[in-house]
């Protein structure tokens, strides 16, 4: 730097001729005209560009370490296996150079997150009532002793930046309309717009721009709610950034310590009180209060909240001849007359309900069993076979849905069962639940087996006692030991011959 110094100051102030300059540095006058033309302060080498056994698999290289970034750490491939695979394919330079190869990837790719990686946005700020943002994410929790994976729903309006997380077993459409019943009954009412990325739920297909073919059903909640779903474009999360933001707090906030209670709606009334406290907690950062008071000056801009909308998926499905059908790898009971016949299977969140000739035929809770080494449940519902036992009455004996049934019933069986014609009798006792309230035979069954009586007509008459409504608890009578008469008939066999001797009537003899 002295040097270049030394030549400007020569050629440029003291206007010493190009001649003598490169006499006394011994420099071509060339160079020193290159360094006064480019006006050089300090020198600088130009590295010249070299070959690389590397530069072949560069491309590969790159590729290789490009995927390794998305994958878990624990499952990226190390330096010296990328090595060694390229040795496979003809590479023959040094570990060394892959690895400065690695090094400089890196950097660069650093330096471009942190620079023109990073993209540029321009904030953004929603009217009251005007728009919601929807996502999901995955969290753990312990439900009935067992560690579990949840799927949760985040909900957050877009101008108070009120939220309501809810935790649900599975992503699918029936749980996706009922986290936003409980979000527009927390809220109070329902925004005009809702913001979401493009989920398989509600979006079928994803085209130019802002075309997406939306699912039926998620456009149906939609238009039940009046509200106008609009989707961001793809991996393009900050378009809905408030919830984003909202899923990475909700981990330090509520899931940090992993919840445990006993059953999942446990989980969600206390999800659900948390949330509403931390509106009051949290400020709101751009609007003077905190969330609660900008919610409460939002709320009456909010749509009136409409009656629940019947967000259930509907299956087609036949019921087999054991009286069952199958969802999720579990089988349900159906009425025998069903069997063999197609039926209308609709799946809501808690519950299963069949569908047959416009009626409703028969309700099941739901089960969800996230481990696929476990065996299928099978859930019977006894009075669905009620029709098959009568036609085969042995069928009582060894029949699996009938191990299901009350207490009373099944010790009544086992006296039913000793005698000849009992499980007859059974099934005819058992078919009364088809007429009279169930309670009520149970009643009668039960005072039965107290009197040591268990038999069918005794069982009909405590029955129809209670139907009827009559006391069936009567005083107990002491009878006398023998019964005398007050006056002793007499044994006169003439009137007898009085009555054949009698001429006004006519007898037979």
């Amino acid at each position: 730097m002295g040097f270049l110094s030394v030549i400007r100051r020569w050629a440029l102030r003291d206007k010493m001729p190009i001649r003598e300059i490169a006499r006394r540095t011994g420099l071509s006058r060339n160079t020193i005209r290159k360094y006064l033309r480019e006006g050089a302060v300090e020198p600088r080498f130009k590295t010249p560009p070299r070959a690389s056994k590397l530069d072949p698999y560069a491309d590969r290289l790159s590729a290789w370490l490009l995927a390794q970034t998305r994958k878990p750490r624990k499952e990226r491939r190390c330096l010296k296996k990328m090595h060694e695979d390229l040795v496979k394919l003809g590479y023959d330079g040094s570990y060394g150079r892959v690895a400065a190869f690695a090094r400089a990837w890196r950097a660069d790719r650093h330096l471009a997150e942190q620079t023109t990686g990073r993209g540029t946005y321009v904030p953004l700020v929603f009217q009251p009532g005007e728009a919601f943002q929807f996502d999901w994410s995955e969290d753990w929790a312990t439900l009935g002793g067992e560690r579990i994976k949840l799927q949760v729903a985040h909900t957050k309006l877009s101008h108070s930046r009120a939220f309501l997380v809810r935790a649900y077993l599975l992503q699918t459409h029936e749980m996706l309309f009922d986290a936003h019943w409980h979000a527009f009954r927390v809220f109070g009412g329902v925004p005009g717009r809702g913001i979401y990325d493009n989920m398989k739920t509600a979006v079928d297909r994803v085209g130019r721009g802002k075309q997406r073919d939306i699912n039926a059903r998620f456009q149906a909640m939609a238009s039940h709610y009046v509200f106008e779903p609009e989707f961001c474009n793809p991996a393009a999360g900050w378009e809905k950034g408030q919830v984003e933001k909202s899923v990475r707090d909700a981990r330090n906030r509520l899931w940090q310590i992993i919840p445990v209670f006993d059953t999942l709606d446990e989980l969600n009334q206390w999800l659900e009180d948390r949330c509403i406290a931390l509106w009051a907690e949290t400020a709101h950062q751009t609007l003077p209060g905190s969330i609660a008071d900008v919610w409460e000056a939002e709320k009456p801009m909010l749509m009136a909240l409409p009656p629940t909308f019947d967000g259930f998926v509907e299956h087609g499905k036949r019921v087999s001849p054991t009286c069952l059908v199958t969802f999720e790898r579990n089988r349900y009971s159906v009425p025998a007359s069903f069997a063999n016949r197609p039926v209308s299977l609709h799946v809501y969140p808690d519950r299963l309900v069949i569908v047959a000739e416009g009626q409703t035929v028969c309700t099941h809770a739901r089960i969800i069993e996230r481990s696929h080494h476990k065996p299928g449940r099978v859930v019977y519902d006894w009075r669905h076979y009620l029709a098959v036992i009568q036609r085969k009455p042995g069928a009582l004996r060894n029949g699996a849905p009938f191990t299901e049934m009350p207490d009373a019933f099944r010790r009544l069986q086992d006296h039913m069962l000793r005698k000849e014609g009992g499980d007859r009798e059974m099934v005819d006792i058992l078919s009364l639940v088809l007429h009279h309230d169930e309670e009520a035979v149970l009643c009668a069954v039960e005072l039965a087996l107290e009197a040591g009586v268990p038999t069918k007509t005794h069982i009909l008459n405590l029955l129809n006692r209670l139907v009827d409504r009559k006391q069936t608890d009567h005083p107990e009578i002491d009878p006398p030991e023998a019964l005398a008469l007050a006056t002793a008939p007499k044994a006169d066999v003439d009137r007898y011959d009085g009555l054949r001797q009698t001429t006004e009537k006519r007898h037979a003899s």
